[in-house]
């Protein structure tokens, strides 16, 4: 029978379930370029509003899996894991996530974004490393994974295509936001990377992009109980980001901040936390240890040791950049002309913190993007950001600025200040709000 296009998408308009054959034939024509993209736009619309089921975005994450290249890495003499987070801000955990399991025998082939809107990309962070390359060939790729244990890079064209055009048709068609599209979307890249198990952190707060817990549990559920449907093994974490993650925010100053964490010098407390809970969730799916403190205990040791930070130092290499990074970091991060504290407006303790507000002032200063052609300054950002229940004063800055320009500086002060609200008692917000594991 001829396959009609046409047909799928009046089926799931009226709210009918589609079969995994015409989910896969739709997908498939839409790849090879006789699905057109009106009509791909017509279909993520339908999703939109009727929804699917499990089993449909199980068939939907299959179908754009199966659209390019799926990687094998039974070569490897280890097990094979990732990490993929919603985004948000100072959100810099992959850098040191990826290492930290490379050092405990586990290979992470880490396929990353860019940042848009208010979120940092990590493809943008590893940009203000000299000669760091995000776009290897897959040669390069795997010839990396093998020497350093990890390699962090962008989705490369032979990975999931259908799912890098239909993101593009769906981000101007105001179709982003459906649960059964984004899981899709983030786990088919997944999936074509050939990983063994995969561990997802779902931000909720000001600054995710799910605001709500219930909207953060609804995607995690879905990312899960997808993850494993496709035969992925995948647990999540809601963590929240009703403040920024690390104590930075913006490309060339969180890659400084994830050195300093890695060798020790400097490690936010929130974000170590964050950071060893979801590698002991990898450790234990991929049979690295028998139990959740058993785990904990070995990719801390992993990290204090110091062994972390020279897998993070060969990825770099490895991938082109310096091989002395590590060593001599100062060097090759280039400083804003501008640095100078940001002051609260007023004074006492900081009890609420737009933690979008805190990204879109990142974005203002040339440190984000506001269309996908921006180009991104690396030097440019906030640190030594302060959070929830700290006092800020005359003598306590909230952060210090880095900047090109006087203008932009100003702008982003601006906005840092609009952004923290002083009062007496801040809210306490759970760090890691809830583990969620696939149902039995």
């Amino acid at each position: 029978m001829v396959f009609l296009p046409q047909e799928v998408i009046l089926k799931k308009r009226n709210g009918e379930p589609l079969s995994r054959q015409e989910i896969a034939q739709f997908i498939g024509g839409f790849a090879a370029g006789t699905v057109s993209h009106a009509q791909a736009a017509a279909f993520a619309m339908a999703v939109y509003f009727q929804n699917m089921s499990m089993d449909e975005r199980v068939a939907l994450t299959l179908a754009m899996r199966d659209s390019g290249t799926v990687l094998d890495w039974s070569g490897l003499d280890g097990p094979v894991a990732d990490k993929h987070s919603t985004g948000g801000v100072g959100d810099n955990v992959s850098l040191m996530l990826a290492p930290i399991l490379a050092a405990i025998g586990i290979y992470v082939p880490m396929i990353s974004g860019r940042g848009l809107g208010h979120t940092g990309g990590t493809l943008d962070k590893f940009d203000a490393i000299p000669g760091y390359q995000t776009s290897p060939d897959l040669a390069l790729f795997r010839k990396a994974v093998r020497e350093a244990g990890c390699a962090i890079i962008g989705q490369t064209a032979d990975l999931a295509p259908a799912d890098k055009t239909l993101y593009a048709i769906r981000d101007v068609t105001g179709t982003v936001e459906s649960i059964p599209l984004i899981t899709a979307s983030i786990l088919s890249k997944k999936l074509a990377a050939g990983l063994g198990a995969l561990v997802l952190d779902v931000k909720t707060g000001s600054g995710a992009f799910m605001p709500t817990p219930e909207k953060s549990r609804e995607l995690a559920e879905s990312l899960v109980a997808v993850a494993n449907g496709a035969g992925l093994r995948t647990s999540a974490l809601v963590t929240d980001m009703n403040e920024p993650l690390a104590s930075a925010a913006g490309n060339g100053l969180e890659i400084r901040n994830a050195v300093d964490f890695l060798t020790g010098r400097h490690q936010d407390v929130r974000l170590r936390e964050v950071t060893l809970a979801l590698c002991a969730e990898i450790a234990l799916m991929a049979g690295k240890a028998d139990d959740a403190e058993a785990a904990r205990l070995l990719v801390a040791e992993a990290l204090d040791s110091g062994r972390a930070s020279e897998h993070f130092g060969r990825m770099v290499a490895a991938l082109g950049g310096p091989a002395d990074f590590i060593a001599n970091m100062d060097g090759y991060l280039a400083p804003a002309p501008i640095i100078r504290d940001v002051y609260a407006v007023g004074e006492g303790t900081i009890v609420a913190i737009d933690t979008r507000g805190v990204g879109m002032a990142v974005v203002a200063l040339g440190g984000g993007r506001a269309m996908p052609t921006d180009s991104i300054d690396p030097r440019v950002g906030f640190d030594r950001l302060l959070g929830l229940g700290a006092k800020a004063d005359a003598q306590t800055p909230i952060a210090r600025i880095h900047a090109a320009d006087e203008a932009a500086a100003a702008e982003a002060e601006t906005r840092l200040q609009s952004a923290y609200r002083l009062g007496d008692a801040p809210p306490k917000h759970p760090l890691i709000v809830e583990r969620i594991h696939p149902r039995e």
